[in-house]
């Protein structure tokens, strides 16, 4: 079986796989090569090209969030131990009728158990997972107090305990370091060849969409910042990266804050579709940016006078 994200995560990747995959040059699939993914989320980059590319040397993910890369910790050294709490716990939310005082009780009581984080790590993964799967619409948000705040979901019978999958994803994590702090620490694990693929909190598309709550601290337009400083550092280290955010020029055509940014590499827009929205009108296709400091398979860059703006001119 192959390993698949074990938890739903708001902005995931599978979506896009084909035009990440399409966009990483055929010299660096062909060699080894360290894959280093500074802001892991659920993870569906990095276990997507863990099995199609075997030649990588090695992983390295990070996150901010401690209740995220401590599960990805926990499933690669204890997943029996997972997997039993979850079975029981499965077996017990399923036994109760569906929109009961009961049900309802039981997941509240799960959540106020895990933001207490007084349990050891495998009980608090065990709860991480239980609340992915059961909650109002398998959405993660925190508050300021790093409080996990999501409502019951209305799920009659979720899949809790996925353990063909916990048991792939434990298997693929086995040749990956896992860290947990600021994104610029990973420069300190590039090797010579490395590509890094770099997937932060996008930026709202206007006010009253904003939603980068994975973390107690906000990531704004100064991290976003920070983060274009970073990307250029790692260029002028020779390192091959790959960075995704949201398409704030779509929604208003004279904001320019990331073409700007991002100038002198290679912007893209890519077609997605927006699946987590307490609203269902505002789900559905929408363009999002995948910027490469490289050139990619299906594109040839030309530099347009000083301001080096980036133009698609051909097709290989």
């Amino acid at each position: 079986m192959e390993a698949k994200p074990f938890i739903k995560w708001a902005g995931g990747k599978t979506q896009l796989l084909n035009e990440i995959d399409n966009a990483i040059p055929d010299h660096i699939k062909q060699n080894r090569f360290t894959y280093i993914e500074p802001f892991v989320g659920g993870g569906a980059v990095l276990f997507w090209i863990l099995q199609k590319y075997p030649n990588i040397e090695r992983a390295v993910i990070n996150d901010i969030n401690t209740d995220l890369t401590n599960s990805f910790l926990t499933i690669k050294e204890d997943v029996d131990k997972v997997i039993l709490i979850l079975k029981e716990w499965e077996k017990e939310y399923h036994s109760l009728k569906d929109k009961s005082d009961n049900k309802r009780e039981y997941y509240y009581l799960k959540r106020k158990v895990f933001n207490g984080r007084k349990s050891d790590r495998i009980t608090q993964t065990a709860l991480f997972i239980f609340l992915n799967r059961t909650c109002f619409n398998g959405l993660y948000r925190v508050n300021r107090k790093n409080e996990f705040n999501v409502p019951i979901g209305s799920y009659k019978t979720p899949m809790i305990c996925d353990e063909n999958n916990l048991r792939a994803v434990s298997r693929v994590l086995q040749k990956v370091t896992i860290l947990n702090g600021d994104f610029e620490e990973t420069l300190n694990y590039a090797h010579q060849d490395s590509l890094f693929y770099f997937d932060p909190p996008y930026k709202p598309l206007n006010e009253t969409s904003s939603f980068n709550s994975y973390a107690k601290d906000e990531f704004d337009d100064n991290e976003q910042i920070r983060l274009a400083k970073f990307c250029k550092k790692v260029d002028l280290l020779g390192h091959h990266w790959i960075l995704s955010n949201s398409d704030v020029k779509g929604k208003n055509p004279n904001d320019n804050f990331f073409d700007d940014l991002y100038n002198e590499f290679n912007i893209k827009r890519v077609l997605a579709r927006r699946n987590i929205n307490s609203n269902p009108n505002k789900r559905g296709e929408l363009t999002e940016l995948l910027i490469t400091n490289f050139k990619t398979n299906s594109q040839i860059r030309i530099y347009n006078g000083e301001t080096r703006s980036v133009q698609i001119i051909a097709k290989t």
